[in-house]
């Protein structure tokens, strides 16, 4: 079948099925609505007590069942509800679907309250005496159960039937876009005619918060929690804490055609770099970014003058800022002052494990639909930072490729390359 071969001689990827859930609400449509408006899903944060927190604003999912559950069970509702979506797009309704899960997700705690709780709930003295006994309680044993790094996608797997062991990824703030190239990469090598690919987080706890807030990471603008994130913005002070899922379904383009299914979009290629400088600070020559950004094109088959806009990373903090327009003015030269590249997280906020997922949501809905998403906040802009940021308002646009952006703590950088359409 002509055209189901890309340029390395691999299957092509087609994306048949996308599932989306942020604080701007569930499912395509309303995220999408919301987010070409120009709408933010930042507000302060009700779930928990924030006194004496230096942050108090967040994008917390609060709608859904499991939002006041915990993170586990919010991380679990936020994948399901994404997955769901996904695969009725996709037509696999029927609870059997034909292929592997992969599942970016947060490393899964226990909140303070429910460690004093089990604590407190045995008689036993202070000491070691009392947390075995704790330890061997069937609740203790419960919640193992649930909290352990693959439960969420073990229990996936059971509700809709992929096949295969389930795989749970954690790459820091890329962990969703590489869930998508460890499910593109099992197709190319024929290893699977289809594949899942989920991004989730729930996990906006005091904890979070405080630790993020000891790195210096987070914005602190409290009093507008609407105007808090500002990439690219010269008033830039940080990243705004977030939740959300989305979900792909990737299928080889063939096996696609095949059955009649409509093509939302096509992963055209993967990039990925790691970075050794520092635990939390990308290197300040950019070059591990560049590096990934080139993979990504060279993966794709594509020159930097055939990428239409750049879905960025753009956290709104200093350093990363900075660094993500060094990296791309860098590969695409004078081309970047005029190329559009916006941030989602100025309207959604950081999403942690599922951003990478998230933003190649939007990407291929910004391809389908011709409309560019804004970088809201920008009223300050910061003249090291030339970019078209497409400032505050949506844009219409004939977009055919796009690069979206992943580089996350810990020096985690995965670049994805998708088209509106087979080449």
């Amino acid at each position: 079948m002509a055209g189901t071969k890309d340029h390395l001689g691999r299957p092509v990827v087609a994306v048949t099925g996308i599932g989306v859930v942020t604080s701007l609400g569930v499912g395509k449509k309303d995220n999408w609505a919301a987010l070409t408006s120009g709408r933010s899903g930042i507000h302060p944060i009700t779930r928990f007590p924030v006194d004496h927190l230096n942050t108090r604003i967040a994008g917390t999912v609060d709608f859904l069942g499991s939002s006041d559950k915990g993170a586990a069970a919010l991380t679990y509702e936020l994948a399901e509800t994404a997955a769901r979506e996904a695969l009725d797009e996709a037509g696999f309704t029927n609870g059997h679907f034909s292929g592997p899960l992969f599942l970016a997700s947060p490393p899964v705690e226990m909140d303070w309250h429910d460690r004093f709780s089990l604590y407190n709930s045995v008689k036993e003295p202070e000491g070691y005496q009392r947390l075995l006994t704790v330890g061997r309680s069937l609740k203790t044993q419960d919640i193992f159960e649930t909290a352990q790094f693959g439960s969420i996608a073990d229990r996936l797997a059971d509700r809709f039937g992929t096949q295969g062991l389930p795989v749970t990824l954690s790459t820091a703030c890329a962990s969703g876009a590489t869930a998508i190239q460890l499910g593109v990469e099992a197709i190319q090598r024929g290893e699977a005619e289809r594949a899942v690919a989920i991004g989730a987080d729930g996990s906006a706890t005091a904890e979070a918060l405080i630790r993020f807030s000891l790195l210096s990471a987070l914005s602190t603008s409290n009093d507008n929690p609407e105007k808090a994130s500002k990439p690219f913005s010269k008033d830039r002070d940080g990243f705004v804490l977030a939740e959300g899922s989305a979900a792909l379904v990737l299928e080889s383009l063939e096996s696609a055609m095949a059955r009649g299914a409509t093509i939302l979009g096509v992963l055209s290629g993967c990039g990925e770099k790691a970075d050794d400088f520092h635990r939390t600070r990308s290197k300040p020559d950019g070059s591990p970014a560049i590096a990934a950004v080139k993979a990504a094109l060279a993966d794709a088959g594509l020159r930097d003058d055939e990428i239409d806009y750049v879905n960025a990373h753009g956290t709104s903090t200093p350093e990363n800022d900075k660094m993500e327009h060094l990296s791309l003015s860098t590969v695409f030269g004078d081309r970047i002052r005029s190329m559009p590249v916006s941030s989602n997280k100025s309207m959604i906020g950081h999403t942690l494990s599922a951003a990478g997922a998230i933003e190649a949501a939007f990407s291929l809905m910004t391809m389908r639909e011709g409309v560019i998403p804004p970088t809201i906040n920008y009223d300050n802009p910061d003249p090291a930072i030339e970019l078209d940021v497409v400032p505050n308002v949506k844009r219409e646009a004939e977009v055919r490729t796009v690069l979206s952006n992943s580089f996350g703590f810990g020096g985690q950088n995965t670049c994805l390359v998708m088209a509106r359409e087979p080449v």
